[in-house]
């Protein structure tokens, strides 16, 4: 080993820095233990396990529901003239057993407002089953 008897006249100045990365490892360590651990809870409604099955051959009926680029809105190829007149096909449709399946299909330009005001019109009225198709031209 060799040591240097410093001939220049100058000082080493420098900040230990080991004990302040000390300090900073067991703040962290800290933190990470205190902090709760975050649970992502997703609600979903789970089939009665004592209710049989329903039979495999019948298929649902299924509900062609378009949103045009303009607002328009379409149920199966008949325009609707507003909610009000769509709330009242959705109450008519959700009171039928077995529950038509909604398949919406919104224009990639329509309006996020006017697809949300239907949807949120399909959730007060209890249609269950609501999905979106066609929607492979959105991934452009």
């Amino acid at each position: 080993m060799a040591m240097s008897v410093g001939t220049g006249g100058q000082e080493l100045c420098d900040i230990n820095t080991t004990p302040l990365i000390d300090v900073m490892l067991v703040l962290l360590v800290t933190l990470i233990v205190t902090l709760p651990v975050m649970t992502h809870a997703v609600k979903l409604d789970m089939p009665n396990p004592l209710q049989p099955p329903p039979p495999q051959n019948q298929q649902p009926e299924v509900i062609d529901l378009e949103i045009d680029s303009d607002g328009t809105i379409v149920w199966n190829g008949t325009p609707v003239s507003g909610l009000d007149q769509l709330e009242g096909y959705f109450r008519n449709e959700a009171a039928k057993d077995p529950q038509p399946e909604i398949h919406l299909r919104p224009d990639r330009r329509a309006k996020y407002d006017v697809v949300a005001r239907v949807l949120a019109a399909a959730q007060r009225n209890r249609m269950r089953k609501i999905g979106f198709v066609n929607t492979a031209e959105f991934g452009e």
